[in-house]
């Protein structure tokens, strides 16, 4: 039923029905996280990344009314070059761009949908939304996080965006029953640096625990997703008191400029990477990297445990 909606490429398909590993990969990051031609140099790269450690790269994206699972190079450099032109998809947006034949950037929350319709169980991003500054006055908090409780893809990121409020982040997805693995470390990172001072739920040191632990609860019938939190490197990780003193004022002139909504991550994380000279941009691209790589490391722990059970 849902197939006439959705565009699977060929390597993927064939990747899938022969139990290779397969990473999902979003698109809003190309559209609206960074500027041309950055963007599709970046989207390419982390394409590459995964190719080199052993998996095939699935971005998602909505293009004429399709979800596509397994963008083309042609789509990417369509994306990117179009820019904020294109809407950000989140799963409200998604029945119409469909019906409508119109094309989306895919957030966490549509790539993880695009991802479980595919069949694919690891994607990997940067960081994801959570329970914004001020939520108990806005309401403002992330689909991310919903979807994170409902779909069964393991969400593979450098902890939640740091212009969130993280700690009520992690009481919402203990809400939900999301775990939240810390891979190789007990403590939360924060999408720019590696320290936030809070516990993450347990700490797993290999990709193949991570794997046998997904596996665990999706042979439960456990429904819903698991938060893999993997830390910028270091030599890569900004200042926690400079960046969350940026954070703070690109949050004050935000709330002076009006800007909120689905409008607000996108000016926040530019203002911060304009404030801090770019640096904040190099950091997010390492972060990605970085969670490519060990993306695919866990999808072919996964597949490589799947064959010896059969």
């Amino acid at each position: 039923m849902f197939e006439q909606y959705l565009r699977v490429s060929e390597e993927v398909k064939e990747a899938l029905q022969s139990n290779q590993p397969v990473v999902a990969l979003e698109s809003t990051i190309i559209s609206h996280g960074m500027p041309y031609p950055k963007n599709v140099e970046t989207a390419l790269l982390v394409e590459k990344t995964v190719r080199e450690n052993g998996a095939v790269p699935a971005t998602v994206c909505v293009i004429g009314g399709k979800l596509v699972v397994g963008a083309t190079r042609e789509d990417i450099e369509y994306l990117g070059k179009t820019g904020l032109k294109i809407p950000k998809a989140s799963r409200r947006d998604l029945p119409v761009l469909l019906s409508k034949g119109m094309d989306g950037a895919t957030t966490v929350t549509t790539t993880m949908i695009g991802a479980e319709l595919a069949g694919i169980s690891v994607f990997a991003t940067g960081g994801v939304g959570g329970v914004h500054r001020g939520a108990e006055v806005t309401m403002d908090i992330s689909a991310d996080l919903e979807e994170l409780a409902r779909t069964n893809v393991m969400v593979v990121c450098a902890g939640c965006k740091s212009i969130l409020d993280l700690g009520l982040t992690l009481e919402y997805l203990e809400t939900k029953g999301v775990p939240v693995i810390g891979y190789q470390t007990e403590e939360l990172p924060a999408f720019y640096t590696d320290r936030s001072g809070l516990k993450v739920d347990y700490r797993l040191d290999t990709p193949e625990e991570i794997a046998a632990a997904f596996m665990a609860k999706m042979e439960l019938g456990m429904n819903g997703g698991m938060l893999i939190t993997n830390p910028i490197p270091h030599e890569y990780a900004m200042d926690p008191d400079e960046i969350n003193k940026t954070i703070d004022q690109a949050i004050r002139d935000a709330n002076e400029l009006g800007i909120k909504g689905k409008a607000l991550t996108p000016y926040l994380l530019d203002h911060i990477q304009k404030m801090t000279g770019g640096r904040s941009l190099e950091s997010n691209i390492q972060l990605v990297l970085n969670n490519a790589r060990l993306g695919a490391k866990i999808a072919c722990a996964m597949c490589d445990a799947q064959e010896e059970s059969l």
